[in-house]
């Protein structure tokens, strides 16, 4: 049987194989009227709930004939388009949180939308955190955003799992919109020079920091000039 669009195989049980879905949960925050439609649809289907490390909720234990029929009732887009793209933007819930330095989750929710499924050599994991306690896990994480009192740093190659690394910083003491470009400048450095199936941090290791680092900031430059030249034209 060919496998299922947007479904995870799990693992096969007596020859039977089971599927998981994961729908699209932008920062983790759900309306209540989705949350109630998951619910419904997991249990028509026989499926069971689990609240993921990437802020969303999972749908497992579905029939291979049942996914199809799980996405169309949902009504919701797939939380990963492809192994090779963007995976999510894990955000911290700043401007509810008393230890936000800054309103990160304006900036969050403004590179959730931009990067939302965008091609990657591989898997790629971006996180934004209101305060250096970084409820994100954000160095664990390929680009990362964290506020201070004077502004956002910016982290790239961090990861965990097998093979864990510690990011490099890029820059620091930056604005909403600075911290937006930066994260841009990476993205299209990293998109343009890594090969396929290079992670992020492997790719900084081959390279060295120094000369990615340098190099990205001459990207950012140009994008951020770019911005402040569209601003004086409007």
């Amino acid at each position: 049987m060919q496998m299922p669009k947007y479904a995870v195989l799990q693992k096969v049980r007596n020859r039977k194989r089971t599927y998981g879905v994961t729908p699209r949960i932008p920062g983790g925050f759900v309306k209540p009227e989705e949350l109630i439609k998951i619910a419904q649809v997991a249990e028509k289907y026989g499926g069971t709930l689990k609240i993921t490390s990437g802020q969303r909720i999972a749908i497992l234990g579905l029939e291979a004939e049942a996914v199809e029929k799980v996405w169309e009732e949902l009504g919701m887009e797939p939380g990963v388009l492809s192994p090779y793209s963007v995976k999510n933007i894990e955000m911290c819930p700043a401007s509810f949180c008393k230890r936000a330095k800054q309103n990160s989750l304006k900036l969050a929710m403004k590179l959730e939308k931009r990067f939302y499924g965008a091609n990657t050599p591989n898997r790629t994991k971006i996180a934004v955190a209101g305060c250096r306690n970084s409820c994100t896990s954000a160095y664990s994480k390929d680009i990362a955003v964290i506020a201070d009192e004077d502004g956002y740093i910016v982290t790239a190659g961090g990861s965990a799992g097998f093979h864990p690394r510690l990011p490099d910083r890029i820059a620091e003491q930056l604005t909403e919109d600075e911290a937006f470009y930066m994260v841009e400048a990476i993205y299209d450095y990293y998109n343009k020079n890594a090969e396929t199936g290079e992670k992020l941090g492997d790719f900084i290791d081959r390279i060295t920091a120094n000369k990615f680092r340098n190099d990205v900031l001459k990207v950012f430059k140009e994008k951020i000039n770019n911005f402040k030249g569209d601003d004086k034209n409007e």
